[in-house]
């Protein structure tokens, strides 16, 4: 996508050009960093899945379907790899399909492709990748919303389900991101996941394990591998499940990743500037926990931010700009690298219709940062709060202004890593 602008120079150049950009101070936030270590991951998720119960549910010659989603989970060629040689072990005949609703351009080539970005492919796991999007009702909620799951999941003798639990971005409830949401919008497909979301969000939380419900009493599910990450995506928890402990274990690990979710320690920020953004680093671009920018209007939480400057996208989010429209200013850099074929049908599936819309754009990472500071109201404009970071996925080293540096000095969870310095922008006015 590539929309045809003046050069440098313009007037929204002229008009920034008066803003003088405080200095900026790097410090370390101190947060959690007890992970596994990737060389005992395949052993410890054999150990979770290795349970009599659960290897009874899996016959000799039966063919067992593994999800595997879209979210740029820590280690998940490693994870996925050790489920597919417990199967193996176990005597059945294991096969991968694409398991992530709409994303993917919401097409099955889109969605193979996905998975082969994150090295999961037939080669290197060892087994089949069946993708589809085609479904099958397996039933209905009490109040007649039908439920779909992937045909191939279905068709299939057995469905291990693999999921990342953590806070979901648009709706709060004891079951959100996770293995649950995988039964429901995962193998839900894009039908699925539309007639999920034909309400919103809203009420998202309560239908949750409704209809995750019926997925597991009418679809083959066996059990479910949870993963918990830590603030640096790093995996830290490994839980195995039978299907019928997915409604009490889960509510668990989503309070520990909670505990274990990074944040930054300021408030009342001027302007949070991100430097990337992507569908790798969250389902919303940015992930609004961090942020306290939210897409939808009933969850208000979290830091407060005037605006937010947002400089790039993530090469691996494919052109999806998906949570775009949470920023407040941005780069025609990022503009041109849009793809609205895969960013379009994720978001009308999803009915939030705001997230990737485009807000003001500039030439240049200066001139971005400038407008989003000129245009703030109400602040200290010799001594303006601004922040920094790369992504909300990496949060230990952030960049504050000098306006900060005595409550940076003052706070428990944060050491200051050097002295305030000036930006450094290449001559086209970059950060890099």
């Amino acid at each position: 996508m590539a929309l045809e602008t003046k050069k440098e120079g313009n007037i929204i150049t002229e008009l920034a050009s008066s803003v003088r950009l405080p200095k900026m101070v790097k410090v370390k936030q101190l947060l959690d960093h007890s992970h596994i270590d990737v060389n005992e991951i395949p052993g410890i998720v054999r150990s979770e899945l290795d349970r009599e119960e659960l290897r009874a549910r899996i016959k000799p010659g039966a063919s067992v379907a593994i999800t595997c989603g879209s979210r740029g989970v820590a280690n998940i060629a490693v994870i996925i790899r050790a489920i597919v040689d417990f199967v193996k072990e176990c005597g059945g005949s294991p096969f991968i399909f694409p398991a992530m609703g709409s994303h993917g351009g919401a097409t099955a080539q889109g969605q193979r492709e996905i998975l082969a970005s994150y090295h999961v492919t037939e080669d290197t796991m060892g087994c089949p990748i069946k993708a589809t999007m085609e479904v099958v009702q397996v039933g209905e909620t009490p109040d007649g919303m039908p439920v779909y799951v992937d045909r191939y999941a279905y068709e299939a003798d057995a469905i291990i389900l693999c999921g990342r639990v953590k806070a979901h971005t648009a709706f709060r409830g004891p079951y959100e991101s996770g293995t649950m949401k995988m039964a429901v919008i995962g193998l839900g497909k894009q039908k699925g996941a539309e007639t999920v979301h034909r309400n919103g969000f809203c009420e998202l939380g309560t239908m949750l394990p409704v209809i995750g419900r019926v997925v597991l009493e009418h679809a083959p599910v066996i059990g479910a591998l949870a993963l918990v990450e830590n603030a640096f995506d790093q995996t830290c928890i490994i839980k195995g499940m039978l299907k019928e402990e997915i409604y009490e274990e889960e509510p668990k690990l989503l309070i520990a990743s909670k505990q274990r979710l990074g944040k930054i320690y300021f408030d009342n920020i001027d302007v949070l500037v991100v430097d990337r953004i992507g569908k790798d680093i969250s389902g919303d671009g940015m992930d609004p926990n961090i942020t306290g920018r939210f897409a939808v209007p009933y969850i208000n939480e979290g830091i407060k931010v005037q605006h937010i400057a947002v400089l790039d996208l993530t090469d691996e989010t494919h052109g999806n700009c998906n949570g775009l429209g949470l920023a407040d200013v941005t780069t025609k850099r990022l503009v041109d690298k849009i793809d609205v074929d895969c960013t379009y049908p994720n978001v009308v599936t999803s009915t939030v219709l705001c997230t990737p819309k485009i807000p003001l754009f500039t030439h240049s990472d200066k001139t971005c940062i400038q407008i989003a500071l000129r245009t703030c109201n109400y602040i200290d404009r010799e001594h303006p709060r601004v922040v920094r970071i790369k992504d909300t996925m990496n949060l230990e080293e952030i960049y504050i202004s000098e306006s900060m540096l005595k409550e940076a000095e003052e706070s428990n969870h944060v050491i200051v890593s050097g002295p305030p310095k000036d930006w450094v922008f290449n001559e086209d006015g970059n950060l890099w």
